[in-house]
């Protein structure tokens, strides 16, 4: 149980976050700063609706999680496929860690790129929160 300790004590803090977003409404006006890019330039950053997102979620509306910020329900996925292998293999005594292919990381920054500048243009208003 001693090995689980780290991988228990980052869903803690994950599984909080989630619980607070989900409890405090991010739709409703002076919960949450405002997205500074946003702000500043009228331009959704690829984290705009994320709260929403995670807010949907947490609510079990998938459609709406999708519809706020498709990119981060990916996310949330993807750390719940991580965290589940990490948590296995440090049950079982064995190290993980993650270290992804230079080209993964480059085609991940280039889909975040070109869905940044398609939620931005007049035909991808269905991409904007």
């Amino acid at each position: 149980m001693r090995r689980l300790l780290v991988p228990w004590g980052v869903l803690g803090a994950v599984a909080a976050g989630f619980a607070y977003v989900g409890a405090v409404d991010p739709g409703e006006p002076g919960h949450y700063p405002a997205c500074p890019l946003f702000r500043l330039t009228g331009l959704h950053c690829p984290g705009c609706g994320g709260l929403r997102s995670a807010h949907a979620f947490v609510h079990g509306d998938l459609g709406a999680a999708l519809d706020a910020n498709a990119p981060a329900v990916l996310a949330y996925l993807a750390f719940a496929v991580l965290w589940t292998t990490w948590a296995v293999r440090r049950a079982r005594g064995r190290s993980f860690s993650v270290v992804p292919p230079t080209a993964v990381l480059w085609a991940t920054g280039a889909l975040l790129a070109v869905f940044t500048v398609v939620r931005n243009l007049p035909f991808g208003g269905w991409l904007r929160p």
